[in-house]
């Protein structure tokens, strides 16, 4: 009745309106709110985004007598780890076992590279939850998943300084990627050279990365966003300690003047918790860092985010 198969451009619109109608069922149905309030169609990002960083890896179920897809995902293997991106199911296709089938099939191709799995999901949502957990993963970190309006004229003058006279926030550049893997690996303990290349280089317009370089010249931190009408958020991004984070994620909040984004940030982070408070910004929900495999324990902040999944 199902095929699971590889996702194909032809089905980009598809997924695209999964994606919407799905997650916005869900939310819509436990919490009386949409997460996308844009044209169903510009959910493509998500496809196009995964795409460019690994063609051929998502993955969609098709229902075999319609030919309509019913379920899709995305993997994202790195140099680490393999990652797994947004998961959908058709509100009418809920109970027939089609997220365990894609996550079955994610977790072999995990398996195949010796790689820990990796993934952010809804503390909220306890049948996903249990699904990554009957399947082997468990929690490493609790977010907070905080939204702010930022004013039009902007959050502050000098948003570095705001945070820390020390650190200097500049447009990240080719000549700082070293610097972000070495970072990220030190913090995190994991590696994706790819993405860093694909933020700072940029070639669709939404994307702006930042870096945060102390009184040595070294790079402390470093923090991304997108600006698109189907996900403004403020994410991923690795960091040395509370004040970097503060520093670059006002830089990040000032880009975005009159509009709404949403990021996330570490709940055992109580100084960038409280920083994020001051600024204006409310807790909307809560995900978790899961892995199945191995993780290494954060020896500072990352802040992850849902395109590319980063955890």
């Amino acid at each position: 009745m199902f095929k699971l198969r590889q996702m194909k451009a032809a089905d980009f619109d598809s997924v695209a309106e999964l994606i919407f109608l799905s997650t916005n069922a869900w939310y819509r149905q436990r919490l009386g709110h949409p997460i996308f309030s844009c044209e169903p169609l510009a959910c493509r990002v998500f496809c196009e985004v995964y795409e460019d960083l690994d063609p051929g890896c998502g993955l969609v179920v098709e229902h075999e007598s319609t030919g309509l897809v019913v379920a899709s995902c995305f993997l994202h293997p790195r140099e680490t780890h393999v990652s797994l991106g947004i998961m959908n199911v058709h509100p009418n296709y809920f109970g027939y076992g089609l997220a365990g089938k894609l996550l079955s099939r994610i977790i072999e191709e995990a398996e195949s590279r010796g790689l820990p799995l990796r993934l952010v999901s809804s503390a909220l949502n306890l049948d996903s939850f249990s699904l990554y957990n009957r399947n082997g993963f468990a929690p490493f970190c609790l977010y907070q998943d905080m939204i702010l309006t930022v004013p039009e004229d902007g959050i502050a003058a000098n948003p570095q300084e705001a945070a820390s006279p020390r650190i200097e926030v500049r447009e990240a550049g080719p000549s700082d990627l070293v610097a972000m893997g070495r970072l990220e690996f030190a913090v995190s303990g994991i590696s994706r050279e790819r993405d860093y290349c694909y933020f700072i280089e940029n070639s669709s317009g939404i994307w702006h990365a930042l870096v945060a370089v102390g009184e040595s010249g070294e790079v402390e931190g470093f923090l991304v966003s997108i600006d698109h009408p189907a996900i403004r958020f403020i994410g991923p991004g690795v960091m040395n300690d509370a004040a970097v984070a503060a520093a670059l994620l006002q830089a990040q909040l000032d880009r975005f003047r009159g509009k709404t984004v949403v990021f996330l940030v570490p709940s055992t982070e109580r100084a960038l918790v409280d920083a994020a408070y001051g600024l204006g910004a409310r807790n909307c929900e809560l995900h978790l860092g899961q892995v199945r495999g191995t993780v290494q324990p954060v020896a500072g902040i990352a802040m992850p985010t849902f395109l590319p999944e980063s955890a």
